[in-house]
Parts: C-alpha cells; structure tokens; sequence
C-alpha cells in the first residue's frame, strides 16, 4: 500500500524563533503580513511562541533554545497583491531576493526578524 494514500493536507507548519520572540514574531506574522494569531492549547503555552491562522493551515511559532535560522528550508506562502506586499516588506526594512521565475507564479524571498527564510507566491 502506498503511504501517501494516508495523507489528506497539512495542518500546520513551525518555524523556529529564539527565545523571548513572541513580540517580533506577532509584529512580522501578525501585523505586517497579517496572520490572525490564534490561542495557544493551554498545556503547551508554558513552552513559549505563538500561533496564527494562515488560510485553512496554521503556522507556529516555535522557541527553540539553541536556534539557529533556516537558510535552505522555507515556507511558501500564497498571495494575492505580491508586489504590494513586496513593497509593505520593503518599507519596514525587510530585503527582497528575486530567484528566477517558476512558470505560472511570480515569486520573493526575505527574511523573518530571526533570520527564516521565507518564500512568497502569486499565481497568474
């Protein structure tokens, strides 16, 4: 039987953060790109980060005591208004990387505040 059979969608992605960053990460996640940051199950909040809805999947934001930033693996995220958002990215202070095209989506990296890669796609 083939095990891919099994799954059904992703529910959630982490991302790593260092300790005492749930202030940057609500600022970056929530405000400029704007997540709507969702409750913590009471019996993990003593572990620190936070959560935040991204369409139907969430993304959380884990501390992780040793961290040290993701330069290869990202997410992707989908938009709509990419440039836009590129521009927002922009004006807080954020680089930008262009990487060639992939065919049917215009795409941008940056950085989150802790150094994450973080990938941002349009399709067209």
């Amino acid at each position: 039987m083939n095990m891919t059979q099994f799954l059904t969608g992703i529910d959630h992605i982490q991302i790593a953060a260092p300790p005492h960053s749930e202030e940057q990460a609500r600022e970056f996640y929530g405000n400029l790109l704007g997540m709507k940051e969702i409750p913590k199950p009471e019996n993990l909040q003593a572990r620190g980060g936070c959560w935040f809805q991204c369409g139907v999947q969430e993304v959380h934001i884990g501390v992780q005591a040793d961290f040290t930033p993701a330069k290869k693996a990202h997410p992707g995220f989908t938009v709509h208004a990419l440039e836009q958002l590129k521009s927002r990215l922009e004006t807080a202070g954020y680089v930008i990387s262009e990487e060639p095209p992939i065919a049917g989506r215009a795409r941008f990296f940056t950085h989150d505040p802790f150094g994450n890669r973080i990938e941002f796609l349009e399709f067209n």
